[in-house]
């Protein structure tokens, strides 16, 4: 028996707030990449590469899980 992904996980509040959390952090990621330029060296790895991922990550998962009402 799976468990169900209604019944336990963020709810649709929280969901929202992730998403919100992630434009907006990807937002000031774009602005300070636009104002101070590509970072070079192992900076590049820490702003493209883990915080990117962590909320390009978040934002499609939060938004995949809202769309699909995959929430309590």
């Amino acid at each position: 028996m799976a468990i169900d992904p209604r019944r336990y996980g963020p709810t649709r509040g929280e969901l929202w707030f992730r998403l919100g959390f992630a434009v907006a952090g990807l937002a000031l990621l774009g602005v300070a990449v636009a104002v101070r330029g590509f970072p070079a060296g192992p900076a590049m790895v820490e702003v493209g590469g883990i915080a990117g991922v962590f909320l390009g990550g978040t934002l499609v998962w939060s938004a995949r899980r809202l769309i699909l009402r995959l929430h309590p």
